[in-house]
Order: C-alpha cells, then sequence, then structure tokens
C-alpha cells in the first residue's frame, strides 16, 4: 500500500505530466492560463512549473505585455524546452514535397519544399523527400535528434497508395512514430484550426493545385468518411463524355478542368503559352482575355460542385487553397459567384468565400497540427501518434510562401 509521500509524488507527477502535455498542445502559455486550462490552482501551477523551470523542462519565452490591457506585472509566458523535442510534418502533392520541423514550444524550425515529375513512383518521391530533408539540416543546423513524431499527407488515391509503406519507410529512417493521412485533409484542418471559432464548426476545403483535393469539418469535427475518401471533389464529373481523360479513369472531372496544368494546357489550346505559374502570373497582370476566360471556366466549374455541396452540409466558410487562387483572384471571385447564384434561392444560407490564409505548406503545418493537439476537430479521428510509445506506424490508409524559420505553430 503507498505511503502518504509515495501517494503525494504520484499526485504530484499527475500535475507535473498534465502541465507538460498542455504545452505540448498549445505553446507557450502563462500561469495563470496554464491553471485555467488544466483545472488547478495557480498556487499549484507556480509550484510545479517553478521545479519544471529548474531541471530545464520549460523555459520562459516572452511575457504577454504585448496583448496585456491595463495595469499590472507582464505574466511571463512558458514552453517547453525547445530542445526537448521536435515534430515533422511531410506533404506529398502529385508533383512536390514540402516537409515543416516545429520544435516542442511550437516554433517552426526548418520548412522547404522540393519539385518531382507527376510520373515519379513513390521510391523517387521518398528520395525526394529525403533528399530535402538532409537539405534543411544543413541549412539550418536542425539535426533531427529530438524528432518526436511524424505525420505523412499523400494525395487521396484509395488504396492505390503504399500509405503503410511510406509510413514503414519513415519510421525505419528516424526511429519515432509516423501517421499517414490525406495531404489535402491535413491542409484544410490547418485552415480551421486557424479560423474563428465558430466557422470552423462547418468549413469546406478545397485545394487547387498539380491536383484537386479537399476536406471537410462538419459540426466542428474533421470528417474522414467510411474509407477515407470524404472530400474528393477533384472527381466530381462537370464536363460529361467529352471532358477530357482524368487520372482516375474518368471524363471530365473538376482536376480537369481547374487544377493549375488543366487551366495551363487550356491555356496553351487557345493560344497562349503558358508552361508555368509564373507565365500565368504575368498574363493575369496584362488582363490576358483568353487566360481571363480560362480561370472564369475553372471557377465556374469549382462553384457549381462546392454550390451543391453547400445546399447539402451548409458550411460557413468554403476556403480555397493553391497558389493559383493567390496568383488569380478571378478565379476565387467566379467560384464566390457562382455559390451566390446557386443558393440564390436561399441567401442566408450562402457562406464565406476565401482564399486560404495558408500557402501551400498548410498540409505539412496541418500535420503538425495534428501531431500537437488534442483539438475538438480531431473528435472521434484516428489519433496521431504518442511521441512517448515506441516507433510503431499507424495503419491510416489514405483515407503566400512558407513561413519563415521562427514562426511560431500553431497555439
Amino acid at each position: 500500500m503507498p505511503t502518504a509521500s509515495g501517494a503525494h509524488a504520484l499526485v504530484r507527477r499527475s500535475h507535473e505530466e498534465r502541465v507538460l502535455r498542455i504545452l505540448q498542445q498549445s505553446g507557450a502559455l502563462s500561469r495563470g492560463e496554464i491553471a485555467e486550462r488544466v483545472g488547478l490552482s495557480r498556487t499549484t501551477v507556480s509550484e510545479i512549473t517553478g521545479d519544471l523551470l529548474e531541471r530545464g523542462a520549460i523555459t520562459v519565452v516572452d511575457t504577454d505585455a504585448a496583448g496585456r490591457t491595463g495595469s499590472g506585472r507582464p505574466a511571463e509566458r512558458l514552453a517547453l524546452d525547445p530542445g526537448s523535442g521536435q515534430f515533422m510534418g511531410v506533404d506529398f502533392g502529385h508533383r512536390r514535397v514540402h516537409v515543416a520541423v516545429a520544435d516542442a514550444a511550437h516554433e517552426v524550425v526548418a520548412t522547404g519544399t522540393a519539385r518531382y515529375p507527376e510520373s515519379a513512383r513513390w521510391p523517387q518521391r521518398l528520395t525526394a523527400a529525403f533528399e530535402l530533408i538532409e537539405r534543411l539540416s544543413a541549412e539550418t543546423g536542425v539535426h533531427y535528434g529530438a524528432l518526436q513524431a511524424i505525420a505523412v499527407g499523400v494525395p487521396g488515391w484509395g488504396n492505390r497508395l503504399p500509405a503503410d509503406g511510406v509510413a514503414d519507410t519513415f519510421a525505419m529512417r528516424f526511429g519515432a512514430p509516423v501517421t499517414v493521412d490525406n495531404h489535402v485533409r491535413y491542409a484544410g484542418l490547418a485552415e480551421a484550426a486557424h479560423s474563428a471559432a465558430d466557422s470552423a464548426q462547418n468549413l469546406i476545403y478545397l485545394r487547387l493545385s498539380d491536383g484537386v483535393g479537399g476536406s471537410l469539418v462538419v459540426g466542428g469535427r474533421l470528417v474522414r468518411g467510411a474509407g477515407g475518401h470524404a472530400g474528393e471533389f477533384g472527381h466530381v464529373t462537370v464536363a460529361g463524355e467529352d471532358g477530357a481523360l482524368c487520372r482516375c479513369g474518368k471524363r471530365g472531372c473538376v482536376e480537369t478542368i481547374a487544377s493549375v496544368p488543366a487551366v495551363l494546357a487550356r491555356c496553351r489550346a487557345l493560344g497562349v503559352p503558358l508552361d508555368s505559374l509564373d507565365d500565368l502570373r504575368a498574363a493575369v497582370a496584362i488582363a490576358q482575355p483568353t487566360v481571363d476566360r480560362v480561370l472564369r471556366e475553372a471557377g465556374t466549374a469549382v462553384g457549381r460542385v462546392l454550390g451543391a455541396a453547400a445546399m447539402t452540409l451548409n458550411p460557413s466558410e468554403i476556403v480555397l487553397g493553391g497558389e493559383i487562387v493567390q496568383i488569380a483572384p478571378t478565379l476565387l471571385h467566379q467560384v464566390a459567384s457562382t455559390i451566390t447564384y446557386e443558393l440564390s434561392w436561399l441567401p442566408d444560407a450562402a457562406p464565406v468565400v476565401r482564399a486560404a490564409s495558408l500557402a501551400d505548406s498548410g498540409g505539412a503545418l496541418g500535420a503538425i497540427t495534428a501531431l500537437f493537439h488534442d483539438s475538438p476537430l480531431l473528435a472521434s479521428y484516428p489519433a496521431a501518434p504518442d511521441p512517448s510509445r515506441p516507433a510503431v506506424k499507424e495503419r491510416h490508409v489514405h483515407p503566400i510562401p512558407a513561413p519563415a524559420r521562427g514562426t511560431r505553430w500553431p497555439s
């Protein structure tokens, strides 16, 4: 039977773990904020944080002076020792991989992108990712010695993608727990996590990039669907049997009209030689009429599909991501006006349609969000790996610029 002193030690350890856990989830907090979130008295929290500071487990990062109102001494904000852990988010697109690494204090310490051809097989994509990770290490001095967990996002192609193989490869290379999920779903999670609380309750996210994919937040929860395919708006047919052949095997999918390669190809077919997003940016800057027409066609197709989704799900926000959305405001405006028309019979149901607040890095940062947070958005969702457990993969089959070094992510 435990002694009184032994029982006290167990309670103390439990309190310490709760404090450390909330700092891992939320980043820097004042002692008052910690006390409120863990349900302990301020006196108890002061004692616990004092011991943790002495042991070097946590550190003072700043004060709340910048956001403080009224008089009084600024409160110190505490965070985990940045060196005590690292968390990696990886986002594989059809033509590029993006990597972000954050420390235990939620500071983004490394971020970058590498490209590969659309035809690249998974060994080549993984090689590109690992070479990027090593390059980031050389550039930033981050050596991944404290890597606690990895979340990898992959395109949502169902069982055609070797999700378990990707998880195994990362786990063997870094000796850390790995989870794999749809990369656009991670991007949607990042946008919802950074949106106003009410808006995040019901949100549709759609990324227009090398492919077209989406994610859903319904009733305040990120949704996977029965087989992990929720939000696959890119493969809804909008052009009929005469439409272009899609990579999924059908014809006339949204992806064949509104993805970046599709927009560029359509412009070339109409006599405007565009080969890259830089070319598109230049054409938009001079209001090239053919390019404007192609963008409006793409926006109309996307708007019709999202209008139907809006009638089904009644979201408060529809968020469009992808670099093309930032380059070509005409596209976003056309999507918004088409959705407004589709819902004109029910005007109070029209959602806010906006560009993503995060760039193409959103998928990698959303993956880190999933590692850090026990968010209500992730309720009933497959759990992220527990950094305290051995490196065992999680079998979750598929279910503007990047932030600079030093960006706090996420709070």
